[in-house]
């Protein structure tokens, strides 16, 4: 009996033995990373996506998968990339919807961001709660950095308020600014910068004539700048989405409103604003940002592979930093040898990773690399004017005249 048992445990337990092995070495087939991306393709928000970080992502994507795709060590091999893409309409409520669709019904492996300040803001405890990684696209939020303890999976890329608006400030200062005015718009992006900037106006003494807010789809202006022409303002600024940013420069120039220093956070820097007045118009006008091909020589690389594949200059903001963010999630995966959501944060959450704008790496889930804060066009360039090391060219104050009109 005890023999015949021996024999029986011989047969088996190698079976047993290799059963186990392979279903720890093995892992599940698979031919491709799904990356489910749900952004605005339509409503107020759509005119900002491609040029903003879409058309970045894009790229991206292409260039992995002209290589191949990732090599993801679990799997032996590379895995190209495959986009499913939604739009949420510029809708918060659409996107939530969607983006928990990606990840319960589609179950993609990651997901892009959406589009804006309050989507991200929307987004962030939604891939929390299903631990996946969202590293931020366009927009931020300085009030995540007290939730971002909640929030361990996501990662904020853009530079935001806390870290622009003092250093506008500053060149403010330099210029000897005495008196300014502010329009925001009516959302968390609006608000913060009006709050910030508010702040660090009043530490170096700056006089604020007007602050006045306005709501999503507004088509008239005039009112507002007409208020601060009045005012006699040395300065203007605006807290504000590209739809506003060109509406706001084409009414100044009809109402001729010529301030010394003109400042719009998110629209001076897409080329399209510059193409669409001419690089003599908004010669001066400053914006939020910025880089350009001289901060980095992988800058210059990024710059050239874009105009190589759309024949036209990226945006000077947000395609460096998210081009960068990628290829820093990339490093991570590559490292981590998994598509395990936990291990590549961990790894994100930890290490520094070289991307085309130099080291990148984020603290408590900020990244800590801005290769500039304020940018200016000057002869046809986006010029990085913050104080200190960053810059590439000394501001331009006063800023030229708008053209008179034939």
């Amino acid at each position: 009996m005890k023999k015949r048992m021996f024999v029986a445990l011989l047969v088996v337990l190698p079976m047993m033995l290799f059963m186990f092995c392979s279903t720890l070495v093995a892992a599940p087939a698979k031919d491709k990373i799904r990356i489910g991306w749900v952004t605005s393709l339509s409503g107020p928000y759509a005119s900002g996506v491609p040029g903003t970080y879409g058309m970045t992502y894009d790229l991206w994507v292409d260039e992995i998968n002209a290589k191949g795709g990732i090599f993801v060590k679990e799997y032996g091999k590379k895995l190209p990339i495959e986009i499913i893409k939604y739009d949420d309409k510029s809708d918060v409520g659409t996107m939530t919807k969607l983006l928990e669709k990606t990840i319960l019904t589609d179950k993609v492996d990651f997901i892009f961001s959406p589009w804006g300040t309050a989507m991200l803001f929307a987004a962030a405890p939604i891939a929390n709660k299903h631990k996946y990684i969202l590293i931020g696209g366009p927009g931020g939020a300085d009030k995540l950095r007290d939730m971002m303890p909640k929030f361990p999976y996501f990662f904020s890329v853009l530079n935001t308020a806390m870290a622009q608006m003092p250093p506008l400030v500053q060149i403010l200062g330099e210029a000897n600014v005495k008196k300014v005015a502010i329009i925001y718009i009516e959302d968390l992006h609006g608000i913060e910068y009006r709050d910030v900037a508010l702040k660090e106006l009043k530490k170096r003494g700056i006089q604020v004539a007007m602050v006045k807010s306005f709501p999503f789809g507004t088509k008239d202006l005039s009112p507002l700048l007409k208020e601060a022409k009045a005012a006699d303002v040395d300065a203007f600024l605006g807290f504000i989405y590209p739809d506003e940013s060109f509406l706001v420069t084409k009414q100044a120039m009809e109402i001729n409103f010529n301030p010394k220093a003109f400042f719009l956070t998110v629209g001076p820097f897409l080329i399209e604003y510059r193409e669409a007045f001419g690089a003599k118009t908004v010669e001066g006008v400053m914006g939020g940002g910025a880089w350009n091909e001289k901060v980095s020589p992988g800058a210059k690389q990024f710059r050239d592979n874009f105009i190589k594949k759309y024949k036209v200059e990226p945006s000077y903001w947000g395609p460096l930093f998210m081009y960068s963010s990628l290829q820093f999630f990339e490093k991570a995966i590559e490292e981590a040898g998994t598509l395990n959501q936990k291990k590549i944060r961990d790894l994100m959450a930890t290490k520094t990773y070289d991307t085309a704008m130099g080291p990148m790496r984020f603290e408590k889930g900020f990244n800590t690399t801005h290769p500039g804060e304020i940018g200016q066009w000057q002869n046809g360039v986006y010029e990085v004017i913050d104080p200190g090391k960053k810059r590439t060219a000394k501001p331009e104050y006063p800023k030229p005249e708008w053209p008179k009109a034939k």
